[in-house]
């Protein structure tokens, strides 16, 4: 089963889509039980929803700023 989901899990508190995939999370809950029809229309609405969110900061995760720590000092 084809799914959108890109492991980034955010969702926008204005539209209520995720910043990853576009999803609502009533849509996120019931990808499983929507039919192919149901998906792919889905999946046809996502990048016109993603295009309209404001971009999210990423957040600095601790591999990364080990890894810049260990640049720093080498």
């Amino acid at each position: 089963m084809e799914s959108p989901c890109i492991l980034i899990c955010s969702i926008d508190r204005q539209s209520g889509y995720c910043h990853g995939c576009g999803r609502t999370t009533d849509e996120i809950g019931a990808w499983t039980m929507y039919t192919d029809e149901r998906r792919k229309e889905l999946m046809e609405e996502l990048p016109g929803r993603l295009s309209k969110l404001e971009k999210k900061p990423r957040r600095e995760t601790k591999r990364r700023k080990l890894a810049k720590a260990r640049d720093k000092s080498a």
